[in-house]
């Protein structure tokens, strides 16, 4: 293990009851005020992928953002936003998907990624896996191909990453969190 899993963990807070009743939330915004979490977040991904076979990183709003940008910058790929439906301009490809508390729609500009690239596809968390097989179809409908499915926090229980690893799709996280 090239980064201490330790350390992100003790900055990650949880929320108990948020958004809804029932979830504990994993806050990971505090990794981002601390300028060694934060390193240590951003070198694990970039030893990680530095050597991989990826022509692009896709990144799931919001919080997906932060660090795959940083990530994209510092490996030289192309950023790739999977927003919620309606913020993103120009013609754009939409998924339906089920949260553990709801339903949403993302979307993709039409043209992001084509046949024969080849993503990492970050988000902040793996929960049901429901927002990443959104996008993983999203990319999948322009002809990309996953290489990967990377996230800060994996919440086994929920099964998410399973479903993925499933769908013959390697799963990388931080760290992991029993319960919901």
């Amino acid at each position: 293990m090239l980064y201490d899993d330790a350390y992100i963990k003790s900055l990650i807070k949880t929320v108990e009851n948020w958004p809804k009743e029932g979830i504990s939330f994993r806050d990971i915004t505090p990794i981002f005020s601390d300028p060694k979490g934060l390193r240590i977040a951003v070198d694990a991904y970039i030893h990680r992928y530095i050597n991989a076979n990826i022509t692009h990183i896709a990144c799931i709003d919001a919080r997906g953002f932060l660090i795959a940008a940083i990530l994209a910058y510092e490996l030289q790929k192309p950023l790739i936003l999977i927003r919620k439906k309606g913020k993103l301009p120009g013609a754009t490809i939409s998924e339906k998907y089920s949260l553990e508390y709801g339903e949403a729609e993302l979307e993709i500009q039409q043209g992001s990624v084509k046949k024969g690239d080849t993503v990492l596809l970050f988000d902040d968390l793996i929960a049901t896996g429901g927002t990443l097989f959104a996008a993983i179809n999203l990319l999948k409908k322009q002809g990309a191909e996953i290489n990967e499915v990377a996230a800060i926090i994996d919440l086994p229980d929920l099964k998410g990453s399973k479903r993925i690893t499933e769908a013959n799709i390697p799963v990388y996280s931080l760290c992991s969190y029993d319960g919901e």
